[in-house]
């Protein structure tokens, strides 16, 4: 048996916050504990801070490479300025970066082919600057990959989905790379 951490609890919460309100927690834990508690349970009362550190230094080590919402904006401003053949290179060039071969296809249904281990992943990428993303897409994505009997399928697009789109991509395993994910994984490449 797996253990899965609700996505509502104040843990999985503070992993996805800024790692400093983690630690911000575990040093109102502890001060509460030194002013508050009498001398005997003092140390058992600023033991408590203790996971709210570990969650702060998994947050930090998870945020080490992440990039500012300055940043974010400034990727996503770019990219909305450029043009299919611009585009196209870019998402190439930074899904090669990452260890994957890759190959155009001349489909309407995806644009690339990415292979790495073995394990085949269709990206459709072609709608990227459409004002939604919707299901369609990912239905004509999810046909091709099951006629093609690829591994995995991924869309890209700087809009977020419309919720059929959303329920639809989560209940079919079609990963989206929307908005910010989008970004961060151009700016390694922009940068380059």
């Amino acid at each position: 048996m797996k253990f899965k951490m609700s996505e509502k609890s104040l843990f999985a919460i503070l992993l996805r916050s800024p790692w400093w309100y983690s630690f911000l927690i575990a040093s109102i834990l502890m001060l509460l504990a030194r002013v508050f508690l009498p001398e005997g349970y003092r140390a058992v009362g600023m033991l408590s801070a203790f996971p709210f550190a570990i969650i702060g230094m998994m947050a930090a080590w998870r945020q080490r490479d992440k990039p500012s919402p300055e940043r974010i904006l400034q990727a996503l401003s770019s990219l909305e300025k450029m043009s299919w053949k611009e585009f196209l290179p870019l998402m190439e060039q930074a899904f090669a970066q990452q260890g994957f071969i890759v190959t155009r296809l001349n489909s309407n249904s995806a644009d690339l082919q990415l292979d790495k281990l073995g394990k085949t992943t269709l990206v459709s990428c072609k709608r990227w600057k459409a004002a939604t993303l919707g299901v369609d897409v990912l239905r004509d994505l999810k046909a091709l990959q099951v006629s093609q009997d690829a591994t995995y399928a991924a869309c890209i697009s700087l809009s977020l989905p419309t919720g059929v789109a959303l329920k639809f991509a989560k209940d079919n395993a079609v990963q989206l790379i929307c908005q910010d994910d989008l970004a961060g994984f151009c700016l390694k490449v922009m940068k380059a």
